[in-house]
């Protein structure tokens, strides 16, 4: 089995498409459903947010899982196959791990290190328990996560990022127009990274702050959290009017401050004016810059000056906590996927044994209990010596990267039966019919501390 991810958030896709795939709460039930139903898919749950919706499911099978799941996304999308495709995603086994890892430390929200992502992981998590269709692979994989993201945050100063992009572009913005405090402030957008800005020029004394976005509602939930006004997309020219300084963050594709809008909005005795774009890919139009009294700020020049910030330091030292707890995930699981060979191969070594001692009894039945238990203590001891190197190794072998299957190769060698492999493997199944939980992946500092398991050492 194998984890998939097939998505759409707000790296992918403009806001308006993003629109028609969100899910209320009864629709991400339904999805889930709709998943777990596919063919060769065995587990599934769904992260869905404001800005992302990803479907995560532990397959059999690479190429017809994704098209039954991408074809899922597309048709509440309401859209056309061709006019949807450009903007999924897909990751597949090891990325897939690294993805949801990314996801839940933060490095793939629009505000970079936003804490709301790491519950909407949980709750994802939790529908599929409630559901039963998450079991063994994705609980694992989800509970992990959730220690991954909790570590970032607890271990570095991430959370921190997206405020200090906020203020040094404000930094940068004062150069230009003078302080924020009594000025008017028009943001784009009504994400993670909208709401961050539109407190942060709140909290500094803004006059007035009008919140721009193509959703009415959203605008308005944003607008009312900081006696904001809204304000519909349709008027976004008017809006420029009388602005000061102007912070873009949509994630939309496309270009919405233009040149000319602005243009048309200004005169020779225009006051300055600062724009700021935070949004990947831009949404206002480099050129911008050229206009008399118009400064223009982006996130290279932003990310240029906090590279070497303490908040540039924090994003490279979660990428670093990211990759050593995915190196661990994938070492652990590597690992696990040939204890049924192991377990299988031990337990036709306790059998071999049982059987010559029956014989040896049958044909010595004069054989004081002393001698015949110390007979079998010695030849359990010679089979587990002769397997401890085999079963050590092809545990070491199987963290390497390569097209051998080592597992395969010592059931081969042995003769094991298929179907003592696979019952080994089978999950427990709960009152409820409902496959029961494995337990979590450990972190990487206790994956260092070492563990003995089927292999002969300690339990």
């Amino acid at each position: 089995m194998s984890i998939l991810v097939v998505g759409i958030s707000h790296n992918s896709a403009p806001v308006s498409v993003l629109e028609r795939v969100a899910l209320d709460a009864d629709g991400v039930h339904k999805l889930v459903t709709d998943v777990a139903s596919c063919a060769h898919v065995t587990e599934a749950t769904v992260v869905s947010t404001c800005n992302r919706v990803e479907v995560y499911a532990d397959v059999d099978r690479f190429h017809g899982s994704v098209e039954s799941l991408s074809r899922l996304l597309v048709e509440r999308a309401g859209e056309t196959a061709e006019a949807m495709l450009q903007h999924l995603y897909v990751h597949y086994d090891d990325g897939a791990v690294a993805h949801l890892f990314q996801v839940a430390a933060g490095l793939d929200s629009m505000a970079v290190g936003e804490g709301q992502i790491l519950g909407q992981t949980r709750a994802a998590l939790r529908l599929g328990q409630e559901l039963g269709t998450v079991g063994p692979a994705l609980n694992s994989l989800f509970q992990q996560a959730l220690r991954v993201g909790k570590r970032t945050r607890a271990e570095t100063g991430i959370d921190r990022v997206a405020p200090s992009l906020v203020s040094a572009a404000l930094d940068r913005a004062e150069l230009a127009v003078g302080p924020v405090a009594g000025r008017a402030v028009v943001v784009v957008g009504a994400g993670a990274m909208a709401g961050l800005a539109t407190a942060t020029v709140s909290r500094l004394g803004a006059a007035r702050v009008s919140v721009v976005n193509r959703s009415a509602d959203r605008a308005q939930r944003l607008a009312l959290e900081h006696a904001a006004v809204p304000v519909a997309l349709a008027d976004l020219p008017a809006a420029l009017a009388g602005a000061d300084v102007v912070i873009t963050c949509t994630g939309a594709t496309g270009i919405l401050v233009t040149r000319d809008m602005v243009d048309r909005v200004r005169d020779a005795d225009s006051a300055p004016l600062a724009v700021i774009d935070l949004a990947l890919p831009h949404d206002v139009e480099p050129s911008v810059a050229d206009l008399d009294g118009v400064s223009l700020i982006g996130l290279a020049e932003l990310a240029e000056s906090l590279a070497d910030s303490d908040a540039g330091r924090e994003v490279v030292e979660v990428r670093r906590v990211v990759g050593e707890e995915v190196d661990a995930f994938l070492t652990a699981r590597r690992q696990s996927s040939v204890t049924p060979t192991v377990v299988a191969l031990r337990s036709m070594a306790t059998a071999v044994v049982d059987a010559e001692m029956s014989r040896l009894e049958a044909r010595l039945p004069r054989l004081d209990d002393a001698s015949r238990a110390e007979i079998r203590h010695t030849v359990r001891r010679v089979a587990d010596k002769l397997l401890h190197e085999p079963t050590v190794r092809v545990r070491e072998l199987a963290n390497e990267q390569g097209a051998v299957s080592y597992e395969r190769a010592l059931a081969e060698l042995f003769a094991l039966d298929p179907e003592a492999v696979v019952a080994v493997t089978r999950p427990d199944v709960t009152a409820t019919g409902r496959p029961s939980s494995a337990p979590a992946t450990r972190s990487s500092d206790e994956q260092r501390r070492g563990d003995a398991d089927a292999t002969g050492g300690t339990p």
